[in-house]
């Protein structure tokens, strides 16, 4: 039994949906079960990571979890729970922010993440991590502006990312739950190309038929905005993330398909994927 925790989000709804495709025995953790909206046969179990005594039910029988955190949460009493219940193998979706071996960490993105990697480590669970830099799925965050306009503005036009598609994150997901071979591995996931934010926005104007443009803007302007309503040092360090490629191809491997048998999704295929989610 495979437990996926976080399993209405992005990541998790789409793994879920990959494992019962595929005839795997899935659990999906939910606070409120009668929302989930998940595949039939998949058992969604009510449970909340804030309250981790009400996670036992979930974790009973279980013996791989696929573990996507809210950034920020605390992991420790999730991790007791799941040491205890005898689970066989985690499988955590953390960042590639986090850098092997630095003290203190770059920014606080890469410490909560690496903190986390730390602490499933002392479980003594078998692990395997998986760092996701820029997911594609970021895109989203420009369809209101596209709502009313052809233009997208935000900093760092010439940022580049080898962004994923969140189907490459589940199918590896799915690949290596339940594989012994995958313990004790970390497998950094990219998309099959570099692309600036000028870029990606010419693609999904192509996938959307629409002559798109990018409008730089100022970081500071950018970094007040968000930070009305998110974690200042979060912003921060996302920008921070975004500057640092300014200029520079993002790296590209051959994760996915080594994990899959499969090569990566280009960005053009998510945008193809999600054009109704911008109109």
């Amino acid at each position: 039994m495979i437990l996926v925790i976080g399993a209405t989000a992005h990541f998790g709804r789409q793994t879920v949906e990959v494992l019962a495709g595929a005839g795997r025995q899935v659990r999906a953790l939910s606070r409120t079960p009668e929302r989930a909206g998940l595949p039939e046969g998949v058992e969604v179990v009510r449970g909340d990571l804030a309250r981790p005594a009400t996670l036992g039910p979930a974790l009973d029988g279980v013996t791989e979890v696929f573990l996507v955190l809210p950034y920020g949460l605390d992991a420790r009493p999730l991790l007791d729970h799941v040491r205890q219940a005898g689970v066989r193998q985690i499988v955590f979706l953390s960042s590639g922010a986090v850098v092997d071996g630095a003290d203190p960490q770059p920014d606080v993105i890469a410490a909560y993440h690496a903190q986390v990697e730390q602490e499933i480590r002392a479980t003594g669970v078998d692990w395997t991590f998986l760092r996701l830099y820029f997911p594609a799925i970021n895109s989203l965050a420009w369809a209101m502006q596209l709502h009313g306009g052809d233009a997208v503005r935000g900093p760092h036009a010439a940022a580049a990312a080898s962004v994923v598609h969140e189907l490459d994150v589940a199918e590896a997901a799915a690949a290596v739950l339940g594989g012994g071979e995958h313990a004790g591995r970390v497998y950094e996931l990219t998309g099959p190309q570099s692309l600036s934010q000028v870029e990606q926005v010419e693609v999904l104007g192509r996938a959307l038929g629409r002559e798109l443009r990018f409008e730089e803007v100022a970081e500071e302007a950018v970094r007040q905005q968000l930070s009305q309503f998110m974690d200042a040092d979060f912003v921060g360090a996302l920008l921070g993330l975004m500057g640092d490629t300014v200029g520079k191809p993002a790296p590209v491997n051959d994760t996915v398909e080594r994990l899959t048998g499969r090569p990566a999704r280009p960005y053009a295929q998510w945008a193809a994927d999600h054009v109704a989610d911008f109109r």
